[in-house]
């Protein structure tokens, strides 16, 4: 308690104290109570007792530490157990870990520098045979600061399997040699550093010890292959007591709600140990975690020193009452002083997650400084899409060698410059936005809060690229003709888009390079609405702006052309009974569910409505879960007549075609908002002045138009979540923009692949689920209907994804207790998820992404837009 108050450490709870007994057996100070004298008869206590403040409880996740001083110990921590040899793992994970220690001691990577740090300073075994490896690691962890660094360290730790593991020699009853050990999931066995068995605390029914036998007690389990008391022999009864204790500490602390309340002593016998789980007042982790919610709200943070923080209570009353300010080392200060930068007083919570840490304490809160870091997050995110075809589809072409050379020339000789001269502009960017939050180890002086210059420079050298930005199309046209022309390339090109790494379909990738240039053409938007013309950045920004809206200008008739190109080829892939589905003049203009009147009743299938032909079609019952096409609807003389009466069905409409007609009904609001949108898109295209379908007239009759004519092209974008490896290999994705309308009832127009091609926005989140008590710090990515999750920015692949088709967005409600700000909730029937972000700027722009792939805000939007252009 004395020394948590002296560093006024809130989060003490995770901490003990150990010392080496008269046996040089190392205990916990707070099992073994010491500072309490001995009963008599016992052995007094050392003379001479030094006594370690180490991290005791190891948490799954370290977003669960919620103040940089925790996670700063803990790196601490980490660095005594590598240093120690306690935490083993492979050469990667060492040199990865050792890399992220050295960006917190010096900063930046410099060769020279990094060379000599690590020569002066032993960090691992055997680190000599790894110095090379942990320099290039170092190279890439450019501009983050010592707490991101801390937290790095953490996040690679606590996937090893011996994160957080103390081993205590034991036996089994064959006389094997083991070790066990706690753990927040329960009690571990190893032989060795391999762990063997893992009994978890919900498996456990009791623990005790007999002497020198320690005795787990399994709760009955038929499937189980274990006896239900498991026997492990230790060293000595105090070897026994002091592990069964540890075991008590950890079930309690991690399982429970709140402490266990103490029973009352037996009168006149005692059996067995009166130990309970009582350091720090016995708090469990859910308990600490409530505990620094409260009190963050009501604590202003004054930097009084580079090494010390002043906290005092805010103005308003709470829960806290009156007190007197308290001082707070903090970190001690790096060599460079980074660990001291920042502004001199800020107000607000403090340390409040492992996002909004950095950004609260340090980083600058200027709506400017976090548009510039939206651009510079979404490079990171398209620079390594651009790797995707540049580096990992060159390389499984080349290995098959299925692709012919012209392909191969015209495809990844227009990516290769544009590879090399986005990586540039990352690294400008990535300088500049470290130069604006104060975190570059760069002596150099000057104001670098700004962002044009940058900005209209790398525009400026974008234009000469325009020639290959114009190819991207023609390669697109070239590899569907090679995949035609090749069932080799053709299953080479399949199997890639099975890979992790290939999270959105392979053509998508390939037209990222057009849509990236609207990205920073709005991007560039928001900086000069931001900024005055007095300004001095805003000069800068314009210019660019002019410079970039006439790269698109010159570029949007083949974006637009390609878009509809590659939608159509996503299509075929998803439909089969159809041959001749991508033929000159055709365009998409929105797929739906609706219910159609057969023998059997009515049953659901899926609509694509395209400019010259409708599709109706249901789901196979095959491997591959392709739509089969049941029928097609040419709109050349179509007629719609309502047919509720008709049929007794409600909302039910006759699609009368020349050669056929087909009854369709909405059996759900979602159905019914389809189908009128479906009507309406119908309408539209043949630009025929007429009321929705919704009116009393009995017929809706469409003009009669010729057969090469076609209506205005409208871009769209596709989705796809991350596919991991099929039990059988199926010949294309089965989680596709249509599966997902097919499972949420929904709808999708042309105009909605628009926006999702330009709503693409990637950073950092927390995330919580519903039921959970922490928030995981997630990298997350947005494009195509769609978030992807990752652990960091710099992972190949996604952990995850979330197709947000069907999802509702909105804020959290009072009686959902999220006391956060910048809280957003996504929910679907009885999914729900809350994603924190790290200002209000960033707040707003995940919420209008989000929307813009939401049925509700997207249906509005689209039939706003039609009213515009349809009269009535």
């Amino acid at each position: 308690d004395l020394v948590c108050t002296h560093m006024n450490l809130i989060e003490g709870d995770y901490f003990g104290l150990e010392f080496q007994d008269h046996h040089k057996m190392t205990v916990s100070g707070e099992a073994e109570g010491v500072g309490r004298p001995r009963a008599s008869g016992g052995r007094g206590r050392p003379k001479h007792t030094v006594l370690r403040f180490v991290v005791k409880f190891y948490p799954p996740d370290p977003a669960q530490l919620l103040e940089e001083l925790t996670r700063y110990l803990f790196a601490l921590q980490l660095k005594q157990d590598l240093s120690a040899g306690r935490l083993t793992c492979n050469d990667s994970s060492s040199a990865l870990m050792v890399s992220h220690v050295v960006q917190s001691e010096i900063g930046d990577f410099e060769g020279s520098q990094s060379r000599s740090h690590l020569l002066n300073n032993n960090y691992i075994p055997d680190q000599m045979a790894l110095m090379d490896r942990i320099m290039e690691f170092h190279s890439k962890n450019t501009g983050q600061t010592p707490a991101e660094s801390d937290y790095q360290l953490l996040e690679v730790a606590r996937r090893l399997e011996m994160y957080g593991v103390r081993q205590h020699p034991a036996k089994d009853r064959e006389g094997t040699q083991l070790s066990l050990a706690a753990s927040h999931t329960g009690v571990l066995v190893f032989q060795g550093h391999t762990r063997i068995n893992a009994f978890n605390w919900s498996k456990v029914r009791k623990l005790s010890f007999k002497r020198k036998r320690f005795l787990i007690k399994l709760r009955a389990d038929l499937n189980s292959s274990y006896q239900d008391t498991l026997e492990f022999l230790m060293g000595s009864r105090d070897c026994c007591k002091v592990f069964w204790k540890i075991c008590v500490e950890y079930h309690a602390f991690f399982r429970l709600f709140e402490e266990p309340k103490p029973k009352p002593k037996p009168v006149l016998f005692t059996r067995g140990s009166s130990f309970r789980f009582r350091y720090q007042g016995g708090r469990t982790q859910k308990q600490v975690i409530d505990y620094h919610v409260a009190v963050e709200s009501f604590l202003v943070v004054v930097q009084t020193s580079p090494r010390t923080y002043l906290r005092i209570p805010a103005l308003h009353s709470g829960p806290m009452g009156p007190g007197a300010p308290v001082l707070s080392p903090k970190p001690p200060q790096k060599r460079d002083g980074r660990r001291a930068s920042g502004q001199d007083v800020q107000e607000g919570p403090s340390s409040a997650s492992p996002l909004l840490s950095p950004t609260m304490q340090r980083f600058p809160n200027d709506r400017a400084y976090f548009i510039a870091k939206e651009l510079l997050t979404t490079e990171r995110t398209y620079l390594k899409d651009l790797e995707v075809v540049s580096v990992s589809f060159q390389a499984a072409v080349a290995l098959d060698e299925a692709a012919p050379e012209p392909l191969r020339s015209s495809l990844f000789s227009n990516f290769e410059p544009l590879y090399k001269f986005h990586s540039s502009f990352l690294r400008d960017l990535e300088q500049r936005v470290a130069l604006w939050e104060g975190r570059s180890n760069a002596h150099i002086k000057g104001e670098y809060q700004h962002i044009g210059d940058v900005m209209l420079k790398n525009i400026q050298g974008l234009k000469p690229l325009t020639a290959n930005l114009q190819r991207q199309a023609e390669a697109l046209v070239d590899l569907d003709q090679a995949c035609r022309s090749s069932r080799r390339l053709q299953d080479v090109c399949r199997d890639f888009e099975l890979q992790k790494v290939c999270y959105v379909p392979l053509n998508v990738f390939l037209l990222r390079p057009l849509h990236r240039l609207t990205h920073y053409k709005q991007i560039l938007e928001r900086f000069c609405k931001h900024y005055p013309p007095t300004h001095g950045d805003f000069r800068d920004c314009r210019a660019a702006l002019a410079d970039v809206t006439e790269v698109v200008e010159q570029l949007r008739g083949s974006m637009l052309k390609m878009e509809n190109f590659q939608k159509l080829l996503e299509l075929k892939k998803d439909l089969i009974g159809i041959d001749n589905l991508v033929i000159p003049g055709r365009e998409f203009i929105r797929l739906g569910c609706l219910s159609k009147l057969s023998g059997k009743g009515l049953q659901q299938r899926m609509f694509f409505l395209f400019n010259d032909v409708i599709l109706y079609t249901s789901r196979g019952m095959t491997a591959t879960n392709q739509f089969k096409v049941h029928g097609q609807l040419p709109l050349h003389g179509m007629t719609i007549r309502e047919s509720e009466d008709e049929w007794g069905v409600p909302n039910a409409f006759t699609l009368i075609g020349q050669q056929q007609s087909v009854v369709v009904a909405a059996s759900l609001p979602t159905s019914l908002l389809t189908l009128k949108l479906l009507c309406t898109h119908m309408a539209w295209v043949h630009r025929s002045a007429l009321p929705l379908v919704v009116t009393a007239q009995p017929y809706l009759t469409f003009p009669e138009f010729p057969e090469d004519s076609s209506a205005e092209a409208e871009s769209e974008d596709d989705l796809a979540a991350p596919r991991g490896p099929p039990e059988k290999p199926p010949p294309h994705r089965a989680n596709t923009t249509v599966h997902v309308c097919w499972h949420r009832n929904t709808s999708v127009s042309m105009l909605d692949f628009s926006l999702a091609v330009e709503n693409q926005l990637s950073g950092n989140l927390l995330r919580k689920f519903k039921n959970s008590n922490g928030w995981q710090k997630l990298w997350v990515v947005f494009t195509n209907f769609s978030l992807f999750f990752y652990k960091t920015h710099q992972d190949d692949y996604p952990l995850a994804s979330l197709p947000l088709l069907g999802y509702s967005v909105t804020v959290p409600s009072e009686a959902e207790n999220i006391h956060k700000d910048y809280v957003f909730k996504l929910h679907f029937k009885s999914h729900v998820y809350y994603f924190r972000s790290e200002s209000e700027y960033t707040f707003e722009r995940w919420m209008e992404v989000i929307r813009s792939a939401t049925v509700p805000s997207s249906r509005t939007r689209i039939q706003n837009r039609k009213n515009e252009t349809i009269p009535h």
